[in-house]
């Protein structure tokens, strides 16, 4: 499986209507702390703008949501991983991305035999705190060598400027949150990231 190099998170609809019609082609909707109407809501929109745009949506967490739904992607945390039910997934047809952090969780995650696996943060990130120091791009390396031919996505304090050395390292896509959204002109931003990944497709 092969994934567009720029992987962007939005956590609304709005921002999803927004951002993919500038040409974005991998999108994931990571919504946190919502009523469940609201995130059903927010899936079907999104699926619905996807649909229209030919981009790919992952939905982040809510995987019983996004089989519902009909969606074909989910992205799972560890502890989101330990309680969802694998093989509903797999038996709904749906791909399966899961986040990871150290070298345990590669292991539990490759035992579960995702879509892709995403590591993080590479870089010091805002997003969230986290227990784990910046990973640093030679990581990625390693774990793409550890990974094999399973697609590899980078994450965590990722500008345009940093891209180079992400993908050079052996990561397969680049995911972005706050370099984009809390920009001062998120659609440029968007733009800039996607003419900077333009080589790597």
């Amino acid at each position: 499986m092969k994934l567009d190099p720029f992987y962007l998170i939005l956590d609304s609809s709005d921002w999803v209507r927004r951002l993919v019609p500038l040409g974005v082609k991998l999108v994931q909707l990571r919504i946190k702390d919502q009523p469940e109407e609201v995130l059903r809501r927010e899936i079907a929109d999104a699926k619905a703008i996807c649909a229209e745009n030919a981009c790919q949506l992952v939905v982040n967490d809510y995987w019983q949501l996004a089989i519902d739904a009909g969606c074909d992607f989910v992205h799972l945390g560890q502890e989101d991983l330990a309680e969802a039910d694998v093989g509903a997934i797999r038996k709904a047809g749906l791909k399966l991305g899961v986040s990871t952090h150290d070298g345990e969780e590669l292991e539990t995650a490759l035992a579960v035999d995702p879509d892709y696996v995403a590591l993080g943060p590479v870089y010091p990130t805002i997003l969230k705190k986290m227990k784990w120091a910046p990973q640093g791009v030679e990581k990625i390396a390693r774990w793409k060598r550890q990974a094999g031919d399973l697609p590899l996505v980078a994450i965590g304090g990722l500008n345009p400027e940093r891209l180079p050395a992400v993908f050079e390292n052996g990561a397969d896509c680049a995911a972005v949150v706050t370099d984009i959204t809390r920009n001062a002109d998120p659609e440029a931003r968007t733009r800039e990231w996607i003419a900077a990944t333009e080589k790597w497709r």
